[in-house]
């Protein structure tokens, strides 16, 4: 995501951070942690990060995302937290979101999934919607597994040997897809801010 933002910055994006977590505990890691938005009556939290820093939406702003944002809800609650995510969405017009979940509630104009053929350790929510990918970005492996259709891998693949680097050929393959040249991004009225 954070490639994506940087090459293709004049499209001004926003980007959102979803993390759905157990019972105090991190869902990326398994540790406990306080992403946990709080008690039954505030079931998702959704915070702006004003910085760049390490976290996720704080390497977006980094990379020059217009704003960024934390979406923390429990463990297959994204619904609970989506009128205010749409609402945050009607608000940019281009939004980048890194989340298979949403695809449960939402479609993309463009839906990238990042694969490594070599390790079978997918998540669920992967799995569900890896037949609706745009492209994927191959991080390791050159064969599909074996236990999916290989009429779903016949779409463009972008290898990414350097997990520094934006794989080559991808922002231009974006860009053209949404049509971000920057001549064909809206630009603000004179006097708008």
């Amino acid at each position: 995501m954070c490639g994506l933002i940087h090459s293709l910055a004049h499209a001004q994006w926003q980007a959102f951070k979803i993390t759905q977590h157990g019972h105090s505990v991190c869902n990326n890691t398994g540790d406990p942690c306080d992403c946990a938005p709080g008690d039954a009556t505030h079931p998702y939290a959704i915070d702006q990060q004003h910085k760049p820093d390490s976290t996720d939406s704080g390497r977006y702003l980094q990379a020059g995302a217009t704003k960024s944002w934390w979406v923390r809800t429990a463990q297959g609650e994204l619904a609970e937290a989506l009128p205010a995510l749409r609402e945050r969405f009607a608000a940019a017009e281009h939004n980048i979101a890194e989340s298979n979940s949403l695809l449960r509630y939402l479609r993309p104009d463009l839906y990238v999934v990042v694969v490594n053929f070599d390790v079978d350790d997918r998540k669920d929510s992967a799995r569900l919607f890896l037949d609706r990918a745009d492209a994927f970005v191959v991080t390791g492996g050159s064969q599909p597994w074996p236990d999916t259709p290989a009429r779903w891998f016949e779409k463009p693949m972008f290898r990414m040997e350097d997990m520094t680097q934006l794989p080559e050929g991808l922002a231009q393959w974006v860009s053209g897809r949404l049509d971000l040249r920057p001549d064909a991004i809206p630009q603000p009225l004179p006097g708008a801010r």
